[in-house]
């Protein structure tokens, strides 16, 4: 498909890839600055980091090329992989991997549910 002849994203679809983008969002930010499970009981001060290991404003990028890498992947069936380095859109990447649940293949202690 050329960008000549593509069309705009169908409503349906839309809104499948920004609920996939603010979930992915949710997830890097909940690891930059939670000690503990924001799914637990503990939701307290202090359960929140003072010090982030990283900053959320390197995760833009990455989750937009991610989301959308994924939405064409799927769509074309393509064999396809992002590489990216482990810096500060780590965590970003994780959120992706654990939402796809590749994350879980490669560490099947870390589950798909609130404990994981």
């Amino acid at each position: 498909m050329t960008a000549a002849t593509s069309k705009p994203l169908a409503a349906d679809e839309l809104q499948k890839l920004d609920a996939y983008w603010r979930a992915s969002n949710y997830l890097s930010v909940g690891q930059i600055y939670l000690f503990d499970n924001r799914c637990s009981a503990n939701r307290s001060g202090a359960n929140t980091s003072s010090r982030a290991c990283s900053a959320t404003g390197h995760h833009a990028r990455p989750h937009l090329i991610y989301a959308h890498l994924n939405r064409v992947i799927a769509r074309d069936d393509l064999d396809m992989i992002y590489v990216i380095g482990p810096g500060h859109g780590g965590p970003a990447i994780v959120a992706h991997a654990w939402l796809e649940g590749t994350y879980s293949e490669f560490y099947p202690e870390i589950s798909q549910d609130a404990d994981g």
